[in-house]
């Protein structure tokens, strides 16, 4: 048996599968749920996994198994079991492409950034990785950063991952940027700005928001890629 809200979740979980074929994000279950925190879904999301209806993926954002549905859902959603982001989906969307019909293009990685508690500035780049060069925008500077921690998992991003990053010393608020405090710290947080305040807010309801002045940031990139090995 489940409540409300337990049902309500893998209902929404459920028909954006089915749409997109990928989960929806904690911040757009919150949003759908109408709750105040992303923790109220990681708790769903335990009892809904506790029950056997869905199974989460070890090491994989944002990639959950719906394993089965109730009867109700079951008959009128015709659900055929599958596995999300990772799995090979049915149909290819539209925007997808081959690996290999994709340009490849070879980014320095500059060092790490951490995605928890800032850590020293970054370092020069030892080694190279292959990025899709559709992540890459022409006539602008890109560069790719190791990530450390995991204040930014909710945005689907793991200690571990590769990040590309769009060199810019612009945001909007909203935007995933590689941020400088003091000068010398260095961190990937989410951006936004109040007046005379920047806020850099982690994906992971374990860290707190960072309040700084504004002349104590300095914007040096934004996220627009990511790479993961397994």
């Amino acid at each position: 048996m489940l409540t409300k809200k337990q049902l309500e979740l893998l209902s929404f979980i459920n028909k954006r599968v089915q749409r997109d074929g990928v989960p929806p994000s904690f911040d757009e279950m919150k949003e759908a749920l109408d709750l105040r925190s992303k923790s109220g879904i990681h708790r769903l999301i335990t009892a809904l996994e506790e029950r056997g209806f869905i199974r989460r993926l070890a090491h994989r954002a944002r990639a959950i198994e719906i394993v089965k549905l109730p009867d109700a859902m079951e008959n009128s959603a015709g659900f055929t079991p599958q596995v999300i982001n990772g799995d090979r989906p049915d149909q290819t969307p539209p925007q997808a492409q081959s690996v290999h019909a994709t340009a490849i293009a070879t980014l320095p990685i500059m060092g790490k950034i951490a995605a928890g508690v800032p850590i020293e500035a970054l370092d020069d780049g030892s080694r190279d990785i292959g990025v899709p060069g559709q992540m890459l925008t022409s006539n602008d500077r890109h560069y790719a950063l190791e990530v450390k921690g995991d204040s930014m998992i909710d945005a689907g991003i793991n200690s571990g991952d590769v990040v590309v990053i769009r060199e810019t010393m612009s945001a909007q608020n909203g935007d995933i940027v590689v941020a400088q405090i003091e000068g010398y710290e260095a961190t990937l947080k989410r951006f936004h700005r109040n007046g005379d305040m920047i806020a850099l807010e982690a994906a992971n309801p374990a860290y707190e928001t960072r309040m700084l002045p504004a002349g104590q940031v300095e914007v040096q990139g934004k996220l627009v890629g990511l790479i993961r090995t397994y």
